[in-house]
């Protein structure tokens, strides 16, 4: 009678355990409804993070019409750590962040805005500083303090093994949930352990899925460095993943870059035509894709103000209905991504691969869209017919999209 009272109680407190696991994860799914728009320090700054330069960044996110456009978080990216105090708390470097964290934070939710924060998921950080390895409750609730909204959570020198990662961030997901405040944590172990199978009951609101993408539209043969192809190809086969609260991540946006010097230059990142980067904001929109600017926002040409901050296209990355868009055709020269949104219409993307303008002819019904739609251009912005059928001429590595209206 005593052995059954025993595993009685076990079995209630390990179901009591699995009830506020999942309602934690259920909870933690409820801080990205969206893919998380904003600007990410990395590819632009670097190690020379500052405070003054995310300032500058918050206050040219405003000015320049993106945080109007829907681009709300400040992403500070690695490099901004100086170690710990006498009581183990992660302090920043007084020497870039002199105000302090906290101050920094206040000035950019004072913009309407969001305030991101780096660590890593091993003793120190992918450029060698202080990060959160058996500190997680420590570091979320520093990061609390501070008013931090997002925490980006990398895995350099972490082992390689799956179970060991689901484990460790599992463990941070669950210190925020404890901190206080609602941090939403970005998972950054670049796909390797597939992470789109387990990341989401891990706490994640979105997780990488390859390595990090370079300032390229296509990789030389053996060249190593992910290129805006590259990516494409493997997260095209991953929209059943994606959803409401958990996002399939494909690195930041390379638009504007034009090879400047720095991370993303690195292994063959000479930069992208305005074209190509159109592409990428296609693309990234389609698949529901965090859309995460990296360029320096304080000096934007027209044409990149124009592509990061079309409406139209950010409408389709941002539908609540928190689909991704499903790769229904992929051959030597297209790619067709077709995504359901929440009223009801279609959003269909058409990428050329081939180095050359193609004609082509798009049947609808092929996709599994019956019937005449109004079809809108929506880097045109206009109408450009009713029909069962759009053909066109698309450009050299162009992605056309629009969205089908039923008529």
């Amino acid at each position: 009678m005593l052995k059954t009272k025993k595993r009685l109680t076990l079995l209630v407190a390990m179901c009591l355990l699995r009830i506020v696991t999942i309602a934690q994860t259920s909870d933690r799914n409820k801080l990205a409804p969206t893919p998380p728009m904003g600007w990410m320090s990395w590819s632009f700054f670097a190690e020379k993070i500052s405070e003054q330069g995310v300032k500058e960044m918050a206050d040219a996110m405003v000015s320049s019409g993106m945080a109007q456009a829907g681009y709300k978080y400040i992403f500070i990216d690695d490099c901004w750590q100086g170690g710990r105090d006498n009581r183990n708390n992660i302090i920043p470097d007084p020497k870039k962040f002199p105000s302090g964290i906290k101050a920094l934070a206040d000035y950019v939710h004072s913009k309407g805005l969001k305030l991101g924060i780096y660590s890593d998921a091993a003793p120190l950080t992918c450029a060698g500083f202080t990060a959160s390895l058996n500190f997680e409750e420590k570091d979320a609730k520093t990061f609390a303090s501070w008013g931090i909204d997002y925490l980006k959570y990398d895995y350099c020198g972490a082992p390689e093994d799956s179970a060991t990662a689901k484990l460790r961030y599992k463990k941070m997901a669950d210190a925020l949930s404890h901190s206080g405040r609602d941090i939403a944590l970005g998972i950054c172990e670049w796909g390797d352990r597939q992470p789109w199978n387990w990341a989401a009951n891990a706490g994640g609101s979105q997780w990488r899925m390859a390595g990090d993408l370079r300032d390229k539209w296509q990789s030389k043969p053996g060249e190593p460095g992910m290129s805006i192809m590259q990516v494409v190809k493997t997260n095209g086969d991953l929209a059943a993943y994606a959803g409401p609260g958990h996002w399939n991540d494909p690195d930041m946006l390379m638009i504007g870059l034009y090879g400047v010097k720095g991370p993303s230059a690195d292994l063959g990142g000479t930069g992208c035509t305005d074209v190509e980067y159109q592409s990428q904001m296609s693309l990234w929109s389609i698949m529901a894709s965090p859309l995460i600017a990296s360029n320096d926002l304080r000096n934007m040409s027209p044409q990149i103000k124009t592509i990061l901050t079309n409406a139209e296209v950010i409408a389709i990355d941002q539908d609540v209905l928190g689909k991704q868009g499903i790769r229904k055709v992929s051959d030597e020269v297209w790619d067709i991504f077709v995504k359901p949104l929440a009223n009801g219409d279609v959003a269909i993307a058409v990428l050329n691969k081939d180095n050359n303008a193609r004609d082509t002819k798009i049947n609808f019904v092929d996709l599994g869209i019956n019937g005449k739609c109004l079809i809108r251009d929506l880097w045109a912005h206009a109408n450009v017919g009713t029909a069962s059928s759009w053909k066109g001429n698309v450009q050299a590595h162009e992605t056309k999209m629009f969205r089908l209206t039923a008529k």
